[in-house]
């Protein structure tokens, strides 16, 4: 389709089914000027598949020189098309319209107009394919043979015949010479015998002007039958011993003959780069030889001479339409297409790079109970949208005290703009974020800041242009239709009630494989610590598309499967977090939770809370509305931590948006006053991060981000908008969201198993207890909080008497006689009390002049922004426990991995005050 609008369908299309249809296109008459009436008609069209009865005519048009092109003025809007272009029913499946080009398109010389048929709204690709007719009295048809590439045994007969709309002169080249000339004609007919591969060329000239038409004939080639050598992965294996050469390994099961097209044979069919074919393993390979090190290859598989598709294990594709508007800053010396060799996407091949070397080799994975993850799409995060600009901004996120980042799917998507749930090569990274040696370079920064890197993974589906799907469906090889009956990969129609794209079968081996071969190899190229898996519940075969019911029900196969994956990702790193976003039947997500426990691993499961928070931030609590008690792993059942609870993730309304539009009053107080809305996700702040597990942020729900989820389309762009930091009532979330991290993090009773909640309350009191007796720290912590629009009392209940501290308010203390006694609660004010002070940083790292430790707090190490030639570490009794002497500059790392957790105090031996600093 016309390339400004597949960004838009794009978007539609991750929440739609695809619903294209294929039609036949004519125009009467065949031949036509610019200038001349004509006929436009469609058969075989079925507007009720979409919902309509009316159809209508998008186009468009170009130059004499097949540029400059231009959409017909009338063609409206994709989701509401002009009623001028709407086309005349003829019967059920047949549509007609009727114009002339130049008042049509408000144009003169033009040379082919382009078009497809949709409904009135498209959304949801409620439309045809594509459609291109020359314009000219002087056009030529090639009627046979149909397919531009023909596969034919040595020896074989092509029949070639072509209609010229005016009487002409043909001449027939076969690879470069004539082998027939026939003059005077309209109508060309030729019997070719082929006994090589063939490219032909058919010259049609009148008065001076040539169209040519080329297509290719393919003899049938024998392929030799070879094992594939042992230690071979399926795509691109380098040489270890020499950079020279390259071997391709490709699945494909079915398959008769593969060559290999690229840019080391000229795009041309030779049979010196047909594969060897492994028929015991259904695998075709071939090694490369003679290859320039750092030298840019690109390359495709012609399979069974038809079908061009690029490598479904390519780490890097590129692309003719989305590659122009990625610019040099987000991928410096991107690599250039090979126009006019190829279509679709190709894969990149390069031998002889250095492998990256890895600064932070020692990184530790936060506990699971501790993590504290930020959920981010690097699209709407920075305007950049690069990894580089993710690790500029590290420092905002280490003040935060978030432990690890979950990116939203970097794996190679549809376009350049999405949520990357559009996924179609599962190994490769996106571009439109950069290349794999920033992604690598943000990767070591965030290990070395103690940040663990979580990549959302998609593999319930995959989109059309997945090779895997194309080289077995029902479009002959294009990106619509469905999976053939015989896919080893992708089930006809979905198996689950929550299908998008086209669904993985994964009871096939073949899928299993690529699973396995794909999440591997992340962990191994750019050390990932953990995967999100996406929409879950679609892993299993037992239910249709309509049966939501069968769908959320346990289904054994699904748990069967999705273990099967877990092992696949402990193999490589026992210490892997996997995380399923299932949201489904508590019976199903417990048995994953003590998968392989025993062993310290267990899958983690998402636990969605945003309905209940919101409803708390908006000061509706009747009925069990704002009752947060699930985010307890206790009440559901776990046996340990491994809910990874959230108020707010890409998925859901934002709390703030509701905040504003629907918040609840009482007098003057109102939920939806600016400050008085950001001081109530601050109380929510307070009963999400105390609870024991681990817990999610959605970007910007620090600041208390307002934009609703559907500005600009559900999955459009987002208002980047990092002024917020710079709005006093916003950054108090960001700090107090901060400090609540660091009580999380720091003290060891909020990973206590002895804790109640009390929060369901319909009068919006509520009330979190922590008990750890065993610690040498703090012992007890009290939260109490006030979810109501009215001033009420509260009874803490204190677990002791004595003397309590308000831990986010500079540990004000609070005496404690009768552990019973109320205290008066402002709607929406909260306190976290704790038996202890708690030591609590909510310092900026980098000010003018000030000499700082950072990063503040660390996990491993830390710097200090001036030159010094000692430095002493001393903790809370004024002990000292580490020195370091020497001449130290300003990029010195001192470690601090062997102390415990805990506030200590640093001397620098030019300075007359000590720095403080927070070991994680």
């Amino acid at each position: 389709m016309k390339k400004i609008t597949s960004l838009l369908l794009l978007l539609f299309s991750i929440i739609s089914l695809a619903q294209q249809q294929n039609v036949n296109y004519a125009v009467s008459p065949v031949s036509f000027d610019a200038s001349d009436e004509i006929t436009i008609t469609v058969n075989n069209i079925n507007p009720a598949a979409w919902g309509v009865t009316d159809v209508y005519l998008w186009s468009w048009s170009y130059d004499l020189n097949d540029a400059n092109e231009m959409d017909s003025p009338n063609n409206g809007s994709w989701t509401n098309s002009s009623e001028a272009q709407k086309m005349t029913k003829i019967n059920n499946t047949t549509y007609a319209i009727t114009f002339t080009p130049t008042t049509f398109y408000n144009r003169t010389e033009i040379g082919r107009i382009g078009m497809l048929v949709k409904a009135k709204n498209g959304d949801g690709d409620k439309k045809t394919q594509d459609k291109i007719f020359e314009v000219g009295k002087f056009q030529v048809t090639l009627n046979a043979p149909v397919e531009k590439n023909s596969i034919l045994n040595s020896g074989d007969q092509l029949s070639i015949s072509a209609t010229a709309g005016l009487t002409s002169n043909f001449n027939l080249k076969a690879n470069g010479t004539s082998i027939d000339q026939q003059s005077n004609i309209t109508n060309y007919n030729f019997s070719a015998t082929v006994t090589e591969n063939t490219d032909f060329v058919l010259e049609t000239t009148n008065n001076g002007t040539t169209i040519t038409n080329e297509f290719s004939a393919i003899v049938k080639p024998t392929v030799t039958e070879a094992s594939l050598p042992a230690g071979l992965k399926d795509g691109i294996n380098l040489n270890p011993t020499d950079n020279t050469k390259a071997t391709l390994v490709f699945y494909a099961p079915l398959k008769e003959f593969i060559h290999v097209l690229g840019d080391f044979n000229n795009w041309t069919v030779n049979n010196n780069y047909l594969l060897k074919k492994d028929s015991s393993k259904d695998r075709f390979w071939i090694e490369l030889t003679n290859l320039t090190p750092q030298q840019n290859y690109t390359y495709q598989y012609l399979v069974d001479g038809e079908l061009r598709v690029a490598d479904p294990y390519s780490t890097t594709i590129l692309s003719e339409n989305n590659d122009t508007y990625i610019d040099n800053v987000t991928y410096p010396d991107l690599p250039a297409y090979p126009s006019g060799k190829t279509t679709n996407v190709v894969t990149l091949l390069r031998t002889g790079d250095a492998d990256f070397v890895w600064q932070t080799t020692n990184f530790t994975k936060p506990k699971k109970t501790d993590l504290v993850i930020y959920e981010l799409l690097i699209r709407d995060f920075d305007a950049l949208h690069s990894f580089d600009a993710v690790k500029a901004r590290l420092d905002y996120l280490q003040d935060l005290g978030v432990n690890a980042i979950e990116f939203m799917p970097v794996s190679e998507f549809d376009g350049n703009e999405s949520w990357g749930y559009n996924t179609s090569f599962h190994m490769a990274l996106d571009k439109y974020y950069g290349n794999k040696n920033s992604f690598k370079l943000l990767i070591d920064e965030c290990h070395r800041r103690g940040i663990a890197v979580i990549l959302d993974v998609v593999y319930n589906h995959a989109s059309g242009q997945n090779p895997y799907y194309r080289m077995y469906n029902t479009d002959n090889g294009g990106f619509g239709g469905q999976a053939a009956a015989n896919s080893p990969f992708f089930n006809a129609t979905a198996k689950h009630s929550f299908s998008v794209f086209n669904d993985y079968n994964h009871s096939k081996q073949a899928v299993k494989d690529y699973v396995k071969r794909t999440t591997q190899y992340w962990i191994d190229e750019y050390k990932i610590d953990g995967f999100r898996w996406d929409l879950t519940k679609g892993f299993t075969q037992n239910c249709t598309a309509n049966d939501e019911t069968c769908t959320r029900n346990y289904q054994q196969d699904r748990v069967d499967v999705l273990k099967e994956y877990a092992d696949y990702q402990w193999e490589k790193d026992p210490n892997f977090y996997i995380i399923f976003e299932h949201l489904g039947k508590n019976e199903e997500e417990k048995e994953w939770v003590n998968y392989r426990l025993n062993e310290g691993k267990g899958i983690m499961v998402w636990g969605n809370h945003n309905g209940n928070y919101s409803e708390g931030t908006l000061g509706f609590n009747s009925n069990g509305k704002s009752d947060i008690s699930w985010v307890s792993y206790k009440e559901r059942g776990f046996s340990v931590p491994a809910n990874v609870s959230y108020m707010e993730s890409h998925d859901e309304e934002r709390l703030m948006y509701k905040n504003l539009q629907f918040g609840n009053s009482s007098g003057n107080y109102s939920v939806k006053n600016l400050a008085t809305a950001l001081d109530r996700v601050e109380l929510a702040g307070a009963f999400y991060f105390t609870i024991p597990g681990p817990k999610m942020i959605w970007q910007f729900g620090e600041l208390g981000y307002d934009i609703s989820i559907n500005e600009n389309g559900r999955v459009g762009n987002k208002p980047i908008l990092w002024n917020y930091f710079d709005v006093e009532d916003r950054k108090d979330v960001y700090n107090t969201y901060s400090k609540l991290i660091q009580l999380k993090l720091k003290y060891d009773i909020f990973e206590s198993s002895n804790f109640t909640l009390d929060v369901a309350n319909s009068n919006g009191l509520k009330k979190i207890q922590l008990t750890d007796t065993s610690s040498s720290e703090m012992q007890y912590v009290t939260i109490v909080g006030n979810f109501g629009v009215t001033t009420q009392n509260i009874s803490p209940s204190f677990q002791t008497s004595g003397t309590w501290y308000d831990l986010l308010n500079d540990n004000a203390t609070k005496t404690v006689i009768n552990v019973n006694s109320t205290i008066t609660l402002a709607p929406g004010e909260f306190k976290v009390y704790g038996n202890m002070p708690a030591a609590l940083s909510t310092e900026d790292v980098f000010l003018d002049n000030k000499i700082v430790a950072y990063p503040n707090p660390t996990f491993n190490n830390f710097r200090i922004n001036t030159d010094t030639k000692k430095v002493e570490i001393y903790n809370l009794q004024g002990r000292k426990v580490k020195q370091f002497k020497g001449n130290f500059n300003s990029t010195s790392e001192f470690s601090v991995e062997n102390l415990s957790k805990g506030v200590y105090f640093i001397k620098v031996d030019n300075l007359d005050y000590s720095l403080k600093i927070i070991k994680k």
